[in-house]
């Protein structure tokens, strides 16, 4: 090899010469190093062609994007410029049967979270949260909490804290330039006229929960909605439509401009069949009942028998719902939840209890009506009744009674007889005081517009073996027949039921 003859040379110190590292052969000058092999030409041309695909798609990417979808990145591009705020709709307010304000509006402010606006250096971020928690007096790992949770990209606003104080509100506004992605929430929470006396009937509204948002899609996270009462009947009524302001922003939500605004609708308002005043002297009377016989639970139902209107519903204990209105403590609210007495729990409609004697009319309407006894029908009450070892007493001996004496003196024995049967009138029976219990609106929900209405239990032979694994006996016609035994209906069920006896 060349080298070889270069490297010899150097060792014999002899001269070396032009020739000892070339070699010119008839070919002219050659490398002994060069590339002996010529490339191939149908690599390069699967080159050539895989470049022009390439570019190709590239070509048809560009023209799709600019020219087919053009105006639609436009409008993207445009609506990322474009902010859009709810501006909340005044919510309905509700009257009682006069026209007294039962709850109003009280205008308040909230602090909120859009994530999109909010700085992406951990510095910056950190700084904000401290500055927020500090000026809202919470702490700022909750704070930290909230923003971490949430996209970082989504316009959907969050809230941080509900129902700021005026000062908290004054403090936010003199920093709103140096909080990204903070803003103060105008809106307005409720105020309940005497809530402890109307709680159980009107309700209370408060923050939308995540589940509740998921059968409200067209809820923000920062809304309220109606919880209890007829706050949550009639939601969609009350609640209205919200509004909205346009605003041109920059790439870091600076607003630039206003671009118009629609203005919200208010919910609707409404009125009750409820008399105000009426409501407020039977709880007081209710109040004093229970001062005067140590008891702690209650309830009461006043109805109009003419045309079926409830013009009073108490139930006691009962709740100030400007607890929740105003966002209750998790302390007051463990406290409400704990206390045996239920203040949250509407007996009017809810609780369900034996109806006693004030079944009895309904009993002797249904045996006239079936011709089990008739108006001149009399037995001898001597105090009770008694089947083999079974004793079912009265409250007293009555002595000769007829239907009108039996309602008037409430006597057991001859409504035991006329349920059950007894000596020469035969028995009414389970199926036929349940079929008119039923016409009376017993033993079935009624309808009324609040929520948590008890259907409460007139029993059948059915019910008692799929329930309890047993048969019917005559003492059960017997205990059904006075109300008693298994026997439950709600105050509301027996309010109806006696108004529309009133009302013949």
């Amino acid at each position: 090899m060349i080298l070889d003859k270069y490297f010899k040379k150097r060792r014999q110190g002899k001269e070396v010469e032009i020739e000892d590292v070339t070699n010119f052969g008839e070919n002219g000058f050659q490398a002994e190093m060069m590339m002996s092999e010529p490339i191939d030409s149908r690599g390069l041309r699967f080159f050539r062609l895989t470049a022009i695909l390439v570019f190709a798609v590239l070509a048809l990417r560009v023209f799709y994007l600019q020219v087919i979808r053009g105006d639609y990145y436009i409008q993207m591009a445009r609506e990322n410029r474009v902010r859009s705020m709810a501006i909340k709709a005044p919510r309905g307010i509700i009257f009682d049967r006069n026209g007294k304000e039962l709850v109003r509006n009280i205008p308040s402010f909230d602090v909120i979270f859009v994530p999109a606006d909010f700085p992406r250096e951990d510095f910056q971020r950190e700084q904000e949260i401290k500055k927020v928690a500090e000026l809202l007096g919470i702490n700022d790992q909750n704070v930290a909490a909230i923003v971490g949770s949430q996209e970082a990209n989504s316009l959907n606003p969050v809230l941080i804290k509900s129902n700021i104080t005026e000062e908290e509100a004054l403090l936010f506004a003199e920093k709103k330039n140096e909080l990204k992605g903070f803003y103060l929430d105008k809106t307005a929470v409720r105020q309940y006229e005497k809530g402890n006396i109307f709680s159980l009937v009107v309700g209370y509204t408060g923050k939308i929960s995540p589940e509740e948002l998921k059968s409200h899609p067209d809820y923000l996270l920062t809304d309220y909605i109606g919880k209890m009462g007829l706050e949550k009947s009639y939601e969609k009524y009350l609640r209205g439509i919200d509004g909205k302001q346009r605003m041109e922003v920059d790439s870091v939500g600076n607003i630039k401009k206003n671009l118009g605004t629609e203005n919200p609708i208010k919910g609707s308002d409404l009125r009750l069949s409820l008399d105000a005043d009426l409501q407020e002297k039977i709880q007081e009377r209710l109040e004093n009942m229970l001062s005067q016989t140590g008891t702690k639970t209650a309830a009461a139902v006043a109805i109009n028998p003419k045309n079926g209107e409830v013009l009073a519903m108490v139930s006691l204990p009962s709740f100030d719902n400007n607890l929740f209105a105003q966002g209750i403590s998790p302390e007051d609210y463990k406290k409400l939840l704990s206390d045996e007495d239920r203040p949250m729990f509407n007996r009017a409609i809810s609780g369900e209890y034996p109806p006693g004697s004030t079944l009895k009319p309904l009993v002797a309407a249904a045996a006239l009506q079936e011709k089990v006894i008739s108006p001149e029908t009399t037995i001898d009450c001597k105090g009770g009744l008694r089947i083999g070892s079974y004793n079912f007493p009265d409250w007293k001996a009555h002595g000769l009674t007829d239907v009108r004496k039996a309602i008037a003196e409430s006597c057991d024995v001859f409504f035991y007889s006329v349920g059950g049967g007894w000596e020469n009138i035969p028995a009414l029976g389970i199926d036929r005081l349940k079929k008119y219990a039923n016409l009376f609106g017993l033993g079935k929900v009624l309808g009324i517009d609040i929520p948590g209405e008890a259907s409460g239990l007139i029993p059948d032979q059915s019910w008692k073996q799929e329930k309890m694994g047993e048969r019917w006996y005559q003492g059960d016609d017997f205990h059904s027949a006075i109300g008693q035994g298994f026997d439950t209906a709600t105050p509301l069920q027996l309010a109806n039921y006696t108004a529309a006896i009133a009302n013949g």
